[in-house]
């Protein structure tokens, strides 16, 4: 291959790069006019609405005759499901300036329908800053990560994030951990299986993991060995956060948490914090993904008052929305219980 085939192929490689930029571009800037005008076309017939020419029976007909002259002039896209879709997400997000250029209309359309307004507005900043795809924003909602993550706060901060109504992420690995995490994506439901096939199915699904685990996330090891004089230890999973600037290593139990658990991710956290940890990283956390908390354990031992050790429950189910739900108001509870007791403590020993 001669010297004017390389500068060739070299000037081909940039002309590409410059047109599939530009093609990105178009792409992105057709969208952000397309949400626009849906939002505009919501923002009028809601105004329509409130000028109270509109009645119930009279604004579906309404509707209908609207629908079928913009098919006729415009084509496809303008039917009575979509047409209530822009009021939605123009109710959803009055404001014209909050809107981004990074989601799609299929976006809105999915963030339209979260009713919570501080949830819909968290969903919708992580899903530019984590550049999630819709399914992956669907997935996020119907499992109540938002919810998830409040749930594992305590009374001080929940009250604070009620009345700011600001995003449940701040500087500490409480902000990054949830409970429960739903593994549904591992299709163990209906199989007999051990912690090497629940351990098996999340490096064959990482990337869903990743969804799971959360902002900032990056896999580091499976059976990451730890050498000591005594012998070698092995932890199952080791991750990086690049916000938390810390090393997050993962314990899988099948069985309900105990306090040999407890001691056991203890360790490995003091032994990786010996080893492992660099001069520039934070404190690393340990996680023990149990299928049961113990509540007693939780409360007599270390991870009661440790900013290092967390455990939370795991399931490979997805429960419906009312089971996650009693679930996360159980959570909460004993979250603030907890807070409560140590406070009392606290005023005693004054």
């Amino acid at each position: 291959m001669g010297p004017i085939t390389n500068q060739n192929d070299a000037l081909f490689a940039q002309i590409k790069s410059v047109l599939d930029q530009a093609r990105q571009q178009v792409k992105k800037t057709i969208n952000h006019q397309m949400v626009m005008a849906y939002w505009e076309i919501g923002r009028l017939i809601v105004e329509q609405e409130q000028q109270g020419q509109v009645r119930a029976e009279y604004g579906k007909q309404q509707l209908q005759q609207l629908s079928k002259r913009l098919t006729d002039e415009f084509g496809k896209g303008f039917d009575t499901t979509n047409l209530r879709n822009m009021r939605r997400m123009y109710l959803a997000f009055p404001i014209r300036e909050t809107l981004s250029l990074e989601l799609s209309w299929s976006h809105y359309n999915v963030l339209a329908r979260v009713e919570n307004s501080a949830a819909r507005t968290w969903y919708a900043q992580e899903a530019v800053s984590q550049s999630w795809s819709v399914r992956a924003l669907e997935r996020q909602i119907g499992v109540l990560y938002y919810e998830r993550l409040l749930a594992s706060k305590d009374k001080q901060l929940l009250t604070q994030e009620a009345a700011n109504k600001t995003a449940p992420l701040g500087d500490s690995p409480q902000d990054y951990l949830r409970d429960p995490y739903i593994l549904d994506f591992l299709n163990l439901q209906d199989k007999t299986y051990q912690e090497s096939d629940l351990e098996e199915g999340i490096i064959n699904n990482l990337q869903k993991f990743l969804l799971e685990l959360g902002k900032g996330f990056a896999f580091v090891e499976r059976q990451q060995r730890i050498r000591t004089e005594d012998g070698d230890y092995y932890i199952d999973l080791v991750f990086y956060n690049f916000h938390l600037k810390c090393f997050l290593l993962i314990d899988l139990k099948m069985n309900k948490l105990t306090h040999q658990d407890v001691g056991q991710m203890d360790m490995y956290v003091r032994m990786y914090e010996e080893q492992k940890r660099a001069h520039d990283d934070n404190p690393t956390i340990g996680l023990i993904l149990c299928s049961e908390r113990n509540n007693t354990v939780a409360k007599y031992s270390v991870l009661n008052e440790s900013k290092q050790l967390f455990a939370s429950k795991y399931t490979t189910t997805l429960p419906t929305e009312e089971e996650l739900q009693r679930e996360l108001e159980r959570e909460r509870e004993h979250i603030l219980r907890i807070q409560e007791q140590r406070a009392a403590y606290q005023s005693t020993s004054v």
